[in-house]
């Protein structure tokens, strides 16, 4: 058995998926649902087989093993995923070549890098030249053990400092260039560091890998005040968000994330003890950033800054989050405080209690809207409606967008019959699509037989060599995909699900994931006793067609005037009804 079959053999696809996907178990043994990582969706469609191994969306139709998933999800190549994997679950590595190519072995460098980068951030800091950063932490509330958590550090003045370590360590000049942590010179004479006198800022993937950095400027005058790494072979600033490694835990126990602006935002409140907080990295919420929230949790509380920038940051995202049909609240702070700034005044009893009563957006946003608006004359209390009216269409659920609907109106003042004539003028149907799941047409009886052979070794002992001899086998729905795995028993003594898949074209392979995640699956226990029943059943519908045929020809021999024939297939018909009864 090579790596990739043994580590689809010895790792639980269940346990990595769920890592990533809220994962509810449905249907028969060993399935669950969740929604899809890799499309928006409101109704899950995303389904996992742990007894097959095998994940498949009925809505966006992603599909695969667990290496799969984590090369789709990840942007990893074949062999990153499997090393991921390996190293993960402590399965050993052959020294084998075909288990690196080029950008596998460039990605591990740039790990590496930035690994080594941090070491010597965090040296920094703890050095005596980083103690007015230290005394800069101190006055913002962080205690010596949130900076080591969040694994803050300090970029020196020189210009050189990562780039001659990176020349040191051996590090090729292409490795160098890719990593985003120095900078080649114009006249491409050599490397500069990009980050020089900040506060460091260590940017993690969903797994816990050091990415990217975020760098404050720590001197006066010193622009911009907050400089990120630039896009990379490792950073993709739309598929990260700050912190989600360490708060996805507390995201799925509290149901809820926190979403705050910055870095500073999300240390001071995950240091505060509530841990369900993340932020953006530099730039505007992303749809692909939404959905990694969604997987994880259908509420969010949006606590921007107060000022005009973070105001209309808010504003933004609503918009993209209402696209995700999460459900939003507003958490406004008293005072103009940022988040953590609010902490440090207030205590995090009280930033928590806020949290928990954090307003519906649509007040927010008509509060909003009465500010841009005069909210004195008709004209601009329509004006206001208007702006938050696509917010509230955004809504699928007629009944509570009438509602909010008439509520927002009655706020601003707006008459309600305008309210519901303009309603049903937008001609609003709901963009969100259902997934529905593909069924197949095949008898419940083959389904069952084809999920028990494919799930249990004992099933496929016993039952295969009867398949193999059974009269009228060609009659059967799904003969192709019995064929395939009567021969494959038959030629390897055994198969696996995956076997079966690479035998089986496009539309077998359909087949296949159907039955699979059709929900009449038989349990565990008594599996055998299910496929004997489902043999029978078989086995008498074979004849039973078998049957039929036999007195149609029957009757077009006797028409025909063919007696000695029809006497031939009436013996036949005879000597099948005699075994049907025995």
């Amino acid at each position: 058995m090579d790596l990739a079959k043994h580590l689809k053999s010895s790792i639980d696809i269940v346990k990595v998926i769920g890592e990533y996907v809220r994962l509810r178990r449905t249907g028969g043994a060993g399935r669950y649902m969740g929604l899809c990582p890799f499309h928006t969706e409101k109704t899950p469609s995303f389904s996992v087989n742990g007894t097959h191994q095998y994940y498949y969306c009925f809505g966006c139709n992603a599909k695969g093993s667990v290496i799969d998933f984590v090369m789709q999800l990840e942007g990893l190549t074949f062999f990153e995923a499997v090393k991921a994997l390996a190293e993960r679950f402590g399965v050993a590595l052959p020294r084998r070549a075909e288990y690196s190519d080029e950008q596998t072995k460039l990605r591990a460098a740039l790990y590496q890098m930035h690994e080594l980068a941090a070491r010597i951030y965090r040296s920094n800091l703890n050095s005596a030249a980083g103690s007015d950063t230290r005394d800069y932490l101190a006055r913002r509330g962080l205690s010596p053990a949130t900076i080591e958590e969040f694994g803050l550090g300090l970029s020196d003045n020189s210009w050189q400092t990562l780039t001659r370590r990176f020349e040191q360590e051996g590090f090729s000049r292409e490795q160098m260039e890719a990593s985003g942590l120095v900078s080649l010179r114009q006249d491409g004479s050599g490397f500069f560091d990009r980050f020089r006198g900040r506060l460091m800022f260590p940017i993690h993937d969903e797994p816990g890998r050091i990415i990217g950095f975020g760098g404050r400027a720590m001197a006066t005058g010193d622009e911009p005040k907050y400089l990120n790494s630039q896009e990379t072979l490792l950073y993709r600033k739309r598929h990260v968000l700050y912190n989600l490694h360490r708060a996805k835990a507390s995201i799925r126990k509290q149901e809820r994330v926190i979403l705050v602006e910055g870095y500073m935002d999300v240390i001071g409140v995950a240091a505060a003890g509530i841990g369900e907080v993340v932020a953006g990295c530099g730039t505007s919420l992303k749809d692909t950033q939404v959905r990694m929230i969604h997987r994880h949790c259908d509420r969010v509380v949006v606590n921007f800054d107060p000022d005009t920038a973070g105001a209309n940051a808010a504003e933004r995202s609503i918009d993209i989050l209402l696209d995700e049909k999460l459900n939003i609240r507003i958490l406004e702070l008293e005072e103009g405080l940022d988040p953590d700034e609010y902490i440090q005044r207030f205590g995090a009893n009280r930033y928590r209690e806020k949290a928990d009563k954090a307003a519906g957006y649509f007040h927010w946003l008509a509060d909003r809207a009465r500010a841009k608006h005069d909210d004195g004359t008709a004209q601009g209390k329509w004006a206001a409606f208007q702006s938050v009216l696509p917010a509230i269409v955004k809504n699928s659920d007629k009944l509570e967008q009438a509602a909010v609907a008439n509520d927002i109106a009655s706020y601003l003042g707006v008459d309600a019959n305008l309210v519901r004539d303009r309603l049903r003028s937008t001609g609003y149907e709901s963009r969100g699509r259902a997934e529905k799941r593909a069924e197949s047409n095949l008898p419940p009886v083959e389904r069952i037989l084809l999920n028990l052979l494919l799930a249990d070794r004992g099933v496929r002992e016993e039952i295969i060599p009867e398949m193999v001899a059974l009269p009228g086998r060609e009659q059967l729905q799904a003969r192709r995909l019995f064929e395939t795995i009567c021969a494959l028993y038959t030629q390897q003594g055994d198969f696996t699900f995956e076997d079966v898949g690479a035998r089986l074209d496009d539309a077998g392979k359909a087949l296949l994931t159907s039955v699979i995640f059709a929900d009449e699956v038989g349990g565990e226990s008594g599996s055998l006793e299910q496929a004997r029943a489902c043999l029978r059943e078989l086995r008498l519908g074979c004849r039973k067609t078998a049957e039929s045929a036999l007195r149609s020809k029957i009757r077009a021999a006797e028409k025909a005037g063919d007696i000695a024939e029809a006497l031939r297939l009436t013996e036949e018909l005879s000597r099948l009804q005699r075994e049907v009864n025995v």
